[in-house]
């Protein structure tokens, strides 16, 4: 049972970070003006991560029992993201203030790669089932 548990757990992580990153954040810039839309991602950046962060760790804890190597890697996933949403988010929006371009374009580009591995991540767990 937690076997179902961790994939219909991971398949959500996949599923919603796949969505926001993909959908929603592209929705966003073509539907408001760059300063609305930048305004918004901001707020709604640190509950992206947060439910990155929660799902992941629950993903992980129902990994636990059957898969030890899956488990580490939906840890890993919390645990970074948690770094990101602490550090690398912060950052960016005080290159953004300060108005650094290059700065947040570099921070924002490690926020994306770090972003990309996490969706590969959990899918190539995904796809270890199929």
């Amino acid at each position: 049972m937690t076997t179902s548990f961790a994939v219909l757990t991971t398949a959500l992580l996949f599923g919603g970070m796949t969505l926001y990153s993909f959908g929603f954040a592209a929705f966003v810039f073509n539907a408001l003006p760059p300063a609305a839309a930048g305004a918004m991602l901001r707020k709604a950046f640190p509950w992206f991560y947060a439910f990155v962060i929660v799902t992941a760790a629950v993903a992980a804890l129902f990994w636990w029992p059957n898969d030890r190597e899956a488990a580490g890697i939906m840890a890993a996933v919390a645990v970074t993201t948690v770094l990101v949403r602490q550090l690398l988010m912060p950052a960016i929006n005080r290159a953004t203030d300060a108005g650094q371009r290059q700065r947040f374009k570099w921070l924002h580009g490690l926020s994306v790669l770090v972003t990309l591995a996490h969706i590969a991540a959990s899918g190539w767990l995904l796809a270890l089932l199929g």
